[in-house]
């Protein structure tokens, strides 16, 4: 089998108004992303995406559209989408980074594997670990107290067990609302803490310990992005749960987290990491090393979010029991792009055993919401 064409859809979808994110990297309110669309010559295709913020890992829609029209698919016809590894290597060899329009080739060719073989991606990876329904956190932005409070509120009533809390943007206002939150949802509801790179290690440090009554039950990225030492410092000088994510996107990445004794869990997406073989390996990694992972979520559509749910199925060591990820985002949109949405009820995530990553794309929706 033989790739013949790639076609890239770049959409604009507006988020709920009530699920817009507030974070220390600014406000979320409209997606721009990038769908993808490989076809072969055996009449078989494959849809993935790639779920850019510029404000995070640095790509824009019209960049990844660039990248993959005019760099990525002249390579890739002709090559066998199955041969994940081949792709991966071609990709990484022509370009650098840009992780998530990597993985939008990536995944595309999973679903297409999946599709020949008959078979949903987490057999590919080797099997269900876990059952087909995950239970995510509620990420709530950074809003004012009053507001973060009165949302907790209708989260907890939803279902949700589990309510992180965007922080980052100034330590006062910071404690003010993970005070509110944990006073409006009691203390049998898990409450965790993500800055987002938002925090300098003092400031973590000074805030974790003020917030020690309000017993949180995870810090993610406390600290900025590259500095390996801060997050280190934060976990042995609070003795905090800490997960890293923002500063993890490859496995020599990961490597340095665990050399420096970083962190306890590791935030893993297959868009972050440049696709799911890559995600897998890290994870395996982690688990070499009595590293949690756990799924993140930068408020992916149906396609990305069936990809985060087969590694999290596949995978012994994302461990969602333990440490709930982020699998709603295509809940997060007013508009869905598969004809058959992936179920999300409250806080549960459930996927099909249909072949490939189960999500067939409305091409014609996708066209309606077509950004330029």
């Amino acid at each position: 089998m033989k790739i013949t064409r790639v076609e890239t859809y770049p959409v604009e979808i507006p988020i709920k108004p009530e699920r817009r994110m507030i974070s220390s990297l600014g406000e979320h309110l409209v997606s721009r992303y990038l769908l993808v669309r490989v076809l072969t010559d055996a009449g078989l295709e494959g849809a993935g995406e790639a779920t850019v913020s510029v404000r995070w890992s640095g790509e824009t829609v019209w960049g990844a559209q660039a990248l993959i029209d005019r760099v990525f698919a002249p390579r890739l016809v002709g090559m066998d989408p199955e041969d994940v590894s081949a792709i991966d290597a071609m990709l990484d060899t022509v370009g650098a980074h840009n992780w998530f329009a990597k993985s939008a080739i990536e995944m595309a060719c999973w679903d297409i594997k999946g599709k020949a073989a008959g078979k949903p991606v987490y057999d590919l990876l080797g099997g269900a670990a876990r059952p087909l329904v995950a239970r995510s956190r509620y990420s709530m932005g950074a809003y004012e107290p009053e507001h973060a409070a009165a949302r907790a509120k209708e989260l907890v009533a939803a279902g949700f067990t589990t309510i992180k809390v965007k922080v980052g943007r100034g330590a006062e206002g910071d404690v003010a609302r993970v005070r509110a939150v944990r006073e409006a949802i009691g203390p049998a509801i898990e409450l965790t803490i993500d800055a987002n790179c938002g925090w300098d290690a003092e400031t973590a440090i000074r805030c974790i310990r003020e917030l020690a009554d309000c017993r949180l039950a995870l810090v993610e990225q406390p600290t900025p992005d590259g500095d390996y030492e801060a997050l280190a410092r934060v976990r042995r000088e609070t003795g905090a749960t800490i997960m890293a994510d923002d500063i993890c996107f490859n496995l020599v990445h990961a490597q340095e987290l665990v050399r420096g004794d970083c962190c306890d869990v590791i935030s893993i997406y297959p868009g972050k990491q440049g696709g799911i073989r890559k995600a897998k390996e890290i994870v395996e990694f982690a688990a070499e090393h009595d590293v949690a992972c756990s799924i993140g979520s930068n408020l992916e559509l149906d396609v990305a979010t069936a990809a985060m749910a087969h590694l999290v199925v596949a995978c012994p060591n994302m461990q969602v029991e333990n440490y709930p990820g982020d699998m709603l985002g295509a809940d997060y949109h007013e508009i869905r792009v598969a004809k058959e949405p992936i179920a999300i009820d409250g806080p549960l995530t459930t996927i099909t055993d249909r072949p490939g990553l189960g999500v067939e794309v409305d091409w014609q929706t996708v066209q309606k919401c077509r950004c330029e």
